[in-house]
C-alpha cells in the first residue's frame, strides 16, 4: 500500500511506500574505493594547478596559495558562471536572455585525500561551516546576485569530477524557479496561519517522533514526512532563523556536530551511498523574507530518476521515511560532549 504526500514546503507530492518500505540492503551500492591521489590537484603541495585561493584557514600562518591549510577557497576552474561582466538583461523577440554572469567557488574540506564530512573532527567541520557562512557573507556584498546555493556532490551517480573532499557555492543573479515555488507555498502557509511552515512542521516532528533521526538543544535531524527521495534528510534550526549567515560560533559548532553525525549514520547504513548535499538559504539583496527558515537537505543518490518522476513530478519512494529514520537512528555513533542526543 502507497500513501500520497505532500511536502508543505513547496506543494510537491511524492508516493510514499508505507507498507512494504525497502530497507537499506534493497539499493545498489557503489564502490567509492580511494584512488591514487598523485595526480589530485586539491592536495597540499598542488596549490599552483588551481586558481589563486579566495580564503583560506591557515592555523600555521603559512603563505597564501601554499601548503598548511585547514579549508582552502578558490574559484572553480570551469564555473559555470562568471563574476566579470555586467548581466545585460535583453530581449530576443519573445525569449529573455543574459550574460553568464555570477560566481562559482569550490571548498577543498579538508587537505587530507582520504577524509569526508563524516571522518572530520567536531572542530575541522566547524571550520568549513565557518568559512560557509564567511563565503556566503562575502558574495551577498555584490548587488547582481539574487540567490547563493552551497552544495556537495559525493560519488559519481552525485556528479563529482574530483575525489578530494570538496563542496561549492554558486551565486546567481536571480532566484531559481524551484526556491521561487518553495518561497510561495512558504509564504501562502503563513498568510493562511500567521506562522512558520518549517517551525510547524518541526513541532510536528516532535509530536510524532518517528521521523527524528537526531537533535540537539539547536538542530533537528529528521527524514521528511512527504520525502521525495529514500532517506533524504532534513536538518534545521530548531528556533525560527531565516538566515544562514548570522549564525554564532556556538550555532556553527551544533550544526557541524549534527551534520557530522547524521553522516556518519547514512554512510554507515547505506555502505557509503553517492549524495546531494545542499544549504536553502532565504534569497539575498531582496526582501526580508523573514517568513523564510533556512535548512540542510541530504539526498543519498539510491535510486535513478524515471519517467514517472520527469513526466509528473510526483516522486515514488519505496521507503516509508519514519522506516528510514528508524534505520538511521539505529546505527551507533560515538558522542562527544555536544554530540546528538539521538
Amino acid at each position: 500500500m502507497a500513501e500520497l504526500r505532500r511536502n508543505p514546503l513547496n506543494g510537491q507530492w511524492a508516493i510514499v511506500h508505507v507498507e512494504d518500505s525497502w530497507g537499506p540492503e534493497k539499493y545498489e551500492r557503489e564502490d567509492h574505493a580511494i584512488r591514487a591521489k598523485t595526480t589530485c590537484q586539491f592536495c597540499p603541495g598542488k596549490e599552483f594547478y588551481t586558481p589563486p585561493e579566495v580564503e583560506a584557514l591557515r592555523l600555521c600562518g603559512s603563505a597564501a596559495n601554499s601548503p598548511g591549510w585547514e579549508v582552502r577557497i578558490v574559484s572553480n576552474k570551469f564555473p559555470a558562471l562568471r563574476i566579470e561582466g555586467t548581466l545585460d538583461l535583453r530581449h530576443d523577440g519573445m525569449y529573455t536572455l543574459s550574460n553568464g554572469i555570477g560566481a562559482h567557488e569550490v571548498f577543498i574540506e579538508t587537505p587530507v585525500h582520504e577524509r569526508n564530512l563524516a571522518d572530520l573532527d567536531d572542530e575541522e567541520i566547524f571550520y568549513v561551516i565557518d568559512k560557509y557562512q564567511s563565503r556566503l557573507n562575502d558574495l551577498t556584498k555584490d548587488r547582481r546576485f539574487k540567490y547563493i546555493l552551497i552544495f556537495k556532490n559525493y560519488g559519481e551517480s552525485a556528479g563529482t569530477t574530483v575525489e578530494h573532499p570538496h563542496s561549492q557555492i554558486i551565486a546567481l543573479p536571480m532566484i531559481p524557479q524551484y526556491v521561487m515555488q518553495e518561497l510561495e507555498a512558504i509564504k501562502a502557509y503563513y498568510d493562511r496561519c500567521q506562522r512558520c511552515v518549517s517551525c510547524d512542521m518541526i513541532a510536528q516532528e516532535y509530536h510524532d517522533g518517528i521521523r527524528i533521526i537526531a537533535d540537539n538543544p539547536q538542530f533537528l535531524a529528521f527524514c521528511p514526512f512527504a520525502s521525495g527521495y529514500p532517506f533524504e534528510c532534513c536538518i534545521i534550526p530548531r528556533e525560527h532563523s531565516c538566515r544562514f549567515a548570522t549564525m554564532n560560533d556556538g550555532e556553527k559548532r551544533a550544526l557541524g556536530n549534527i551534520l557530522r553525525t547524521t553522516m556518519i549514520r547514512i554512510n554507515r547504513c547505506l555502505a557509503d551511498p553517492s549524495y546531494n548535499f545542499y544549504i536553502h538559504v532565504a534569497p539575498v539583496n531582496d526582501s526580508s523574507y523573514e517568513h523564510f527558515h533556512w535548512h540542510i537537505a541530504i539526498i543519498p543518490k539510491l535510486m535513478r530518476t524515471i519517467g514517472l518522476e520527469r513526466g509528473t513530478g510526483f516522486f515514488s519512494v519505496p521507503t516509508d521515511p519514519s522506516h528510514a529514520a528508524r534505520c538511521l537512528r539505529e546505527i551507533k555513533v560515538a558522542t562527544a560532549s555536544t554530540a546528538s542526543s539521538a
